[in-house]
């Protein structure tokens, strides 16, 4: 082979290392709800990057084999070209040809290292890891065809390589697990806080917001002595005294012991303006969630959001009324600091 036709050769080597490398670390660092909301906008190549994100083991295995053949290339084409070309070019200028020839290898294989480790390996990973979303959606068209093509093989290899890992009694996955436990965050948030990456103050309220949504709401209760009541057949000018003396916006409805919902001092307001006398707390009750003492933070939080309320009843354990929680006061749970003393 002629040196211009094994340079050509070379530079075709090292664009596909890079095609390789590039596409394997786009799709181990794109994130999977990005990937999903482009694929919902229909943005062209997201399909792919998402359908390579759910087989990641074979996807992986395709660039390690195509990798490994442009590596292979490299050893056989643009090393021995390189040499032979350099050979009779240190045998000219005195050296004895036992020794030219193992410089000009030396040489060579120097030159062909960095290039593949550079042009073939770094610079397309640091590329592929500064725009992974981008670069999934770019690259997993043409790298799933190429997959497609070799699939029976690489599916042979990576059957391969799962018996070995099973072997070692690890489960092979198929997929990268992108969802971390909570405490593996919290050690993240606590380990940030020592190397001085966020300060005390963000990693307390961090650690709060990972680890109060397991909190029980029984806890946060206010307990139902201390609850504001009004009683169904309340009047308007009751109800709106009765939220006056409380210092409550809100008040809960109750007839006959059972909780009819809670009613706020606006509705109050705006149906005494607009005249309706014989309006009662019971009319204008809506109703409220109901939790146990045994629901959680974040339970209660969504609870509330699903159902458009600011507070909750809590039953105890038997099914009696011990209280109320609002969603104010379990936002502030979360949000709130620590007071130090």
């Amino acid at each position: 082979m002629s040196f211009p036709m094994a340079v050509f050769v070379t530079v075709l080597l090292l664009v596909g290392s890079g095609f390789f490398v590039a596409a394997e670390f786009a799709l181990v660092a794109a994130k999977r709800h990005r990937m999903e909301k482009a694929a919902a906008e229909g943005r062209r190549g997201a399909g792919a990057a998402l359908a390579g994100m759910r087989e990641l083991s074979l996807m992986l295995a395709g660039a390690q084999l195509g990798i490994t053949v442009c590596t292979l290339g490299l050893g056989s084409v643009s090393k021995p070209a390189i040499s032979h070309e350099l050979d009779p070019l240190l045998h000219a200028v005195g050296l004895p040809s036992a020794v030219s020839y193992g410089v000009a290898f030396a040489v060579a294989m120097v030159v062909v290292v960095f290039l593949h480790m550079v042009v073939g390996e770094m610079a397309p990973k640091s590329w592929a890891i500064a725009h992974p979303e981008r670069s999934a959606m770019l690259l997993s068209p043409p790298f799933r065809a190429v997959v497609r093509a070799v699939r029976p093989l690489i599916r042979l290899l990576n059957r391969v390589s799962n018996a070995l890992v099973r072997l070692c009694r690890v489960a092979p996955r198929d997929e990268l697990a992108s969802v971390h436990s909570r405490e593996q965050l919290t050690h993240l948030v606590e380990e940030s806080e020592r190397l001085g990456l966020i300060s005390a103050t963000d990693s307390e309220l961090l650690t709060r917001s990972l680890t109060e949504p397991e909190t029980p709401v029984g806890a946060l209760r206010i307990p139902a002595a201390e609850i504001s009541w009004v009683e169904g057949g309340a009047d308007l000018d009751t109800l709106l005294r009765s939220a006056a003396e409380h210092d409550r916006t809100r008040l809960l409805v109750r007839e006959h012991g059972t909780v009819l919902g809670s009613v706020h001092a606006r509705d109050a307001l705006v149906a005494r303006a607009r005249g309706s006398r014989a309006t009662t707390a019971r009319d204008l009750a809506r109703p409220v969630p109901e939790l146990t003492e045994t629901t959680t933070l974040a339970e209660a939080i969504e609870v509330l959001r699903r159902r458009r309320s600011s507070l909750a009843v809590v039953h105890d354990a038997s099914g009696r009324l011990s209280g109320l929680v609002t969603l104010d006061d379990l936002l502030a749970r979360l949000l709130q600091p620590t007071t130090t003393g």
